[in-house]
């Protein structure tokens, strides 16, 4: 079973705020794979669906952004899961709006939300890291993160939920996570079509032409 875990604070008045990216991803995972209706369970809103084959609770905590891991904690006690067994999507200031990576493990980086989970659980799970790029001063961090994407940002903010529910089936096994990254980037930034060759002249056309 995976637990797949979307940070942000809970309420209207935060909705749109770029800490919410975390909730807003999921928001779209649970409604493009058809997932059961969200219900109050653990300190969170929770939707059980299934990924790839595999079983999944969606979750959004309830508790506000610092205290993200008790939900957390309580739903993998409840399940008997491993700190593997959890992905969480969250915000990420140390990348550009709309790159996004995937790391097993690893520290907080001071985002309070993966603090609390790595107290609750341990530091082994998954981040899904979505980019929402840093104001450039410190003392702006706190205003960036709680306000609202920019009416410039929608349609790429759009497109990158679109494009994380598109290949969200590859979260459920680590051994895809990589080609989950790759899947999200190609559909952000398609490839130029290549060029068409032009076919040799036939024999008739060739004649033609006096060639």
């Amino acid at each position: 079973m995976l637990l797949l875990v979307g940070l942000g604070n809970p309420g209207p008045k935060y909705e749109k705020n770029r800490h919410n990216i975390g909730f807003m991803a999921v928001d779209e995972i649970v409604r493009r794979h058809s997932f059961a209706a969200w219900r109050g369970r653990f300190q969170a809103q929770t939707a059980e669906g299934r990924l790839g084959g595999e079983k999944v609770l969606a979750m959004k905590p309830t508790t506000f952004m610092n205290e993200s891991g008790r939900a957390v904690g309580e739903a993998v006690r409840f399940f008997k899961l491993h700190a593997t067994d959890v992905v969480v999507l969250h915000d990420e200031l140390d990348l550009a709006f709309g790159k996004i990576r995937v790391k097993q493990g690893g520290g907080h980086a001071g985002h309070n939300g993966l603090r609390s989970i790595d107290a609750h659980i341990g530091k082994d799970f998954a981040r899904v890291r979505l980019g929402i790029g840093h104001p450039g001063d410190k003392a702006r961090v706190h205003g960036h993160v709680l306000s609202d994407f920019a009416k410039a940002e929608e349609a790429d903010l759009q497109k990158l939920v679109d494009a994380i529910a598109n290949a969200a089936d590859m979260l459920a096994d680590p051994d895809r996570h990589n080609a989950f990254m790759t899947k999200v980037a190609l559909a952000l930034n398609p490839p130029p079509p290549k060029p068409e060759q032009k076919k040799p002249p036939t024999p008739e056309e060739s004649d033609e032409n006096g060639i």
